[in-house]
């Protein structure tokens, strides 16, 4: 406390000093460096005589390139800085030496930096060095670069929307102002400007803004012990105003299921074959793993036997690879260990079924580790064509590592397509169902709401790689396979079905996204980043399929989609009111053109949906800024906001929904979680997160739904950390924020009942630390209490219930507590007294939960 106390009054006195002696002008110098392979942005130095320079911030870097994908482009090359007639700072960069694309920016005060656009070059090899100038004769804009090759092309714009196609011009238009200057790093070019003291003054107190957040930010319990020395005796007084309740939220607390660390197959889809339908490829890992081809996780063992792949005579044309198995003389075996193995338990049913073409048999068994045979069947084949054969095995013992064999009996060739294994117990028995210890290990949760099916996957790796909700309904064998974007396969198997089926089973609203006709942020295929969108020429028939899905979920049987939901065995709907519109989007022009046409379509077909916008992956900056001003542009009910921060920061920004207007779109906080360096999770980040939701429910009139994210991660396989819920073959593992979780959701309230909490210490650093909040259930009447203390202190605590009428005297106490660092801790529940006032105790590191009836 009185180290920041010390650097406050340090600035007052310096902007006093810089008051009194600051000059009226100074020279602003523009640059980039090559420093972290070209990704630190935009820096700036000013000095008063163009000698002696003063870096800004350290190289911060105020502006950074958005294109293409993260650590490998998302790189600013010779930006080219110039100060427009409209007002604006315009700055040009070079992204990479390959593509025909540059790089534009503009700024009113180079802080605040507007949408970036990629304008498409067709002329030159490809693009660098961009420079540019105004025209003031012309009115408009020249932009020259220069390529590999040394030739030099121009364009002009008038507006940095649309550009005049590029002409070959002479070296000597090449003109630019980019000078040396000797920084205390080293010599290093830019653009020399003269700028009013105030511009490089709101640089400076930006860059120490963001100083002292990163240092707010960064807070965690390793030093309570001398934040808080000198406080004992701590009491708190909770007074609860039930007369001034409000209407809140009924969704707040759901789930959001994305395919990222094998959470579909291999995890939640109970499917135990891996490549079941032989359509790995190099490409759904980008060329970087040689072994995962179309025979990935199958091995043949016999020299009697071969084994290929074949496309001449698919089972179906989405489904194109199949094998070939060509016995010589029986005795071979083409065997299948799973995802890490098969895991059976003993007297388990489990459901085999393969398509083959060919005559003769097969012996299908299920083989453990030591080589005991579990459970066996022989299937007889009859050509000529393809046809499915179905068997049930039972298994002999239990094993985590069991793998699946299939044997040829007979000489001759059998073709071979969607070999599958299915536990016959799944999620309420679903066929083509859900593992369902992980399954109600969700449920448990109790979440109002389910957002499948991405996140990233939903809006894919270039615009073929896009998450298209038609391609997952059908027959298994129909339904189109295609690369994950985190690099490895989804075999559709988990489909749109499947998830409102989910839904449906467990009582949560379906939340699908779907493309805003764009693909991820973070694309690398067909052009880095968004500015590839679905051509418009196309968008007619996206916008369509978008409308399809409402009808698919929702539409009468006599609908052509209804139709096709009801022979999926669903006649009723499905009860679709939400739909998501992109996720983490850029949010450039070719965003704002594609998503406006999905969404005045959905205004107009169906205005009973609630259509949920993306304002970025940040909590600030660009995207943040833009996706806001573009969903009150169109009036769009609700946007989704993400944001995955430090514990310190959800510590200290409790209060960042009680700023929000509420007259702007509600929130969807759709994607959340809370770390410690290294990505790690444990009781702190867990009581971080619960802090912060106590904030979420006081402003449950505004946000209206939150999800933690990611949800899965198997073991051995993650992309992404921290998550929700680990799991391997035969084991899940809860995170202590599941436990949050699954506390906030099982005793959520649809009324908010405003209340004070005062402590014996008044002092910020304690204050932060401990919060409170109360919510009705108008459904049961019960009330709700929630108490987080993020400090070492038990602290003795009166609770006011002030005009609440308890029905009697009895209420039930379920409290989350440990160590800050443990990563296993438990909630436990006990009976208490309760009455008109009465008292507890709130155990330091803990979540506690009271829950009363009242009348």
């Amino acid at each position: 406390m009185k180290h920041w106390l010390y650097l406050a009054v340090l600035t007052c006195l310096t902007h006093t000093v810089y008051a009194k002696y600051e000059p009226d002008s100074v020279y602003l110098f523009s640059y980039a460096t090559a420093k972290n392979n070209h990704h630190n942005g935009l820096h700036f130095a000013w000095s008063r005589d163009q000698q002696q320079w003063y870096p800004i911030g350290n190289e911060w870097g105020y502006l950074k390139s958005d294109y293409g994908r993260w650590g490998a482009e998302k790189r600013m090359f010779a930006p080219y800085l110039i100060s427009g007639p409209d007002g604006n700072w315009h700055c040009v960069w070079g992204l990479n030496d390959k593509e025909h694309v540059f790089a534009h920016a503009a700024s009113p005060d180079l802080i605040h930096w507007k949408r970036q656009s990629y304008p498409v070059m067709q002329a030159g090899s490809n693009v660098l060095q961009p420079v540019s100038w105004y025209d003031a004769t012309q009115q408009q804009y020249h932009i020259i670069y220069t390529t590999s090759e040394g030739k030099y092309y121009q364009t002009t714009t008038k507006d940095f929307s649309s550009y005049s196609p590029a002409i070959e011009v002479p070296a000597s238009a090449y003109r630019h102002h980019t000078i040396y200057v000797n920084l205390p790093s080293g010599k290093t070019n830019g653009q020399l400007h003269r700028v009013s003291w105030k511009v490089a003054d709101q640089l400076i107190r930006t860059y120490e803004g963001k100083l002292y957040k990163m240092e707010q930010y960064s807070e965690s319990t390793a030093r309570d012990s001398i934040r808080f020395a000198g406080i004992s005796n701590l009491k708190a007084n909770i007074t609860i105003q039930a007369e001034q309740a409000k209407p809140i939220s009924d969704l707040l607390f759901g789930v959001f299921f994305e395919d990222i660390n094998y959470a579909a197959d291999g995890g939640l889809y109970a499917e135990l074959i891996q490549n079941r339908d032989f359509e790995y490829t190099l490409s759904d890992k980008e060329g970087r793993d040689k072994q995962w081809t179309h025979t990935h996780s199958w091995q043949l063992q016999g020299t009697q036997s071969t084994v290929t792949i074949d496309t001449t005579a698919p089972l179906h044309r989405n489904n194109r690879h199949y094998a070939v198995l060509d016995t010589k003389e029986p005795g071979a075996i083409l065997s299948n260990t799973g995802f890490d193995g098969i895991a059976v338990s003993k007297g388990d049913k489990y459901q085999f079924s393969l398509f083959c073409k060919g005559k003769g048999k097969l012996l299908v068994r299920l083989v453990g580790q030591d080589h005991t045979v579990l459970a066996q069947t022989t299937l007889s084949l009859t050509p000529p064509d393809w046809r499915q054969y179905k068997a049930t095995l039972t298994a002999g013992s239990t094993t985590p590592n069991a793998h699946l064999e299939l044997l040829p009996l007979t000489k001759g060739g059998l073709d071979l397509d969607m070999i599958s294994l299915f536990p016959a117990k799944t999620f309420r028995n679903r066929q083509n169902g859900l593992r369902p210890d992980l399954a109600q290990t969700i449920a448990d949760i109790h979440p109002r709401f389910i957002r499948f099916p991405g996140g990233c996957v939903a809006h894919g790796d270039g615009l073929g790689n896009m998450y298209r909700w038609k391609n997952t309904l059908g027959p298994l064998e129909t339904r189109t396979p295609q690369r994950n974007l985190w690099g490895y396969h989804q075999s559709a198997g988990l489909g749109y079905f499947e998830y409102f089926q989910y839904c449906e089973d467990i009582g949560a609203a379906p939340l699908p996204v779907v493309p805003a006709g764009v693909p991820c942020q973070n694309s690398g295929v067909g052009g880095g980043g968004q500015q590839g969108g679905i051509p418009m020429a196309d968008m007619d028939d996206y916008v369509q399929e978008v409308l399809d899905l409402v009808e698919y979920a929702n539409g009468d049987v006599n609908t052509t989609w209804g139709k096709k939901r009801a022979a999926a065995g669903h006649p009723a709907p499905f009860h679709l009111k939400y739909i998501g519109i992109g996720n983490e989007d850029l949010i450039t022009d070719v965003f704002e053109e594609r998503f406006t046409m999905i969404y005045k379509a959905m205004q107009t077909r169906h205005p009973e949906i609630t259509v949920i916008g993306t304002v970025g992956p940040f909590y600030e900056g660009t995207d943040y800024e833009e996706g806001w001003a573009l969903a009150g542009k169109l009036k769009v009910p609700m946007v989704d906001e993400h944001y995955y921060e430090t514990s310190g920061w959800f510590i200290n920004n409790q209060d960042f929904y009680d700023k929000y207007d509420r007259s702007r779109s509600k929130v969807y906080l759709g994607e959340y979680a809370a770390h410690l360096p290294g990505a790690k999770v444990n009781l702190e980040t867990a009581l971080a997160e619960a802090i912060y939701l106590t904030g979420v429910e006081r402003n449950g009139d505004i946000v209206s739904m939150t999800s933690y994210a990611p949800l899965l991660a198997k073991e051995g396989h993650t992309q992404w950390n921290p998550d929700l819920i680990y799991f391997n073959n035969t084991d899940i593992k809860l995170t202590t924020g599941y436990q949050v979780q699954k506390l906030f959701g099982n005793n959520a309230g649809d009324e908010y009942l405003p209340n004070t909490l005062s402590l014996s210490a008044n002092q910020e650093a304690l204050n932060k630390r401990i919060a409170v909040s109360v919510v009705r259930d108008s459904k049961t009447k019960d009330v709700i209490i929630k108490l987080v203390n993020i400090s070492p202190f038990s602290i003795p605590s009166a609770i006011a219930l002030g005009a609440l009428n308890i029905t009697g005297t009895t209420g039930v106490m379920t409290v989350l507590q440990g160590d800050p660092s443990a990563k296993d801790a438990t909630p436990v529940s006990t009976d208490i007294n309760v009455s008109s006032t009465f008292n507890t105790e709130l155990p330091a590191y803990s979540f506690s939960i009271i829950r009363i009836k009242t009348k």
